[in-house]
């Protein structure tokens, strides 16, 4: 009884650590992010790119999230989870794709002459 106690109270010790490195990874990102969005501000991107790094960054987080929540709930064998993942992949790219497309569309109509400018950095 007391071995199972002890391991039961190992296995809690491992999931907090576990919480506690995904928390802390998850900051991390953020500030990363943070930073990321101050350089960009500093370039003087047009509000539609910023709009772009938003959304990619909301979805960048998201993944994590589900990603995270995956790792938590599946006790089943890792191909089912590499699967989902590469599923989520996919369909995050199909979606920045879209934004992208529609975003160079409008500043194409938009603004012609600072398209040059854009392609500095």
């Amino acid at each position: 009884m007391m071995k199972m106690l002890m391991m039961l109270t190992v296995i809690m010790m491992v999931v907090v650590m576990m919480m506690m490195m995904m928390m802390v990874m998850m900051m991390v990102m953020m500030m990363m992010m943070m930073m990321m969005m101050m350089m960009m501000m500093m370039m003087m991107m047009m509000m539609m790119m910023m709009m772009m790094v938003m959304m990619m960054m909301m979805m960048m987080m998201m993944m994590m999230m589900m990603m995270m929540m995956m790792m938590m709930l599946t006790t089943t064998t890792t191909t089912t989870t590499t699967t989902m993942m590469m599923r989520m992949m996919m369909t995050m790219m199909m979606i920045i794709m879209m934004i992208y497309e529609e975003v160079e569309e409008e500043n194409y109509e938009d603004e012609i002459d600072e398209d040059e400018d854009d392609h500095d950095y």
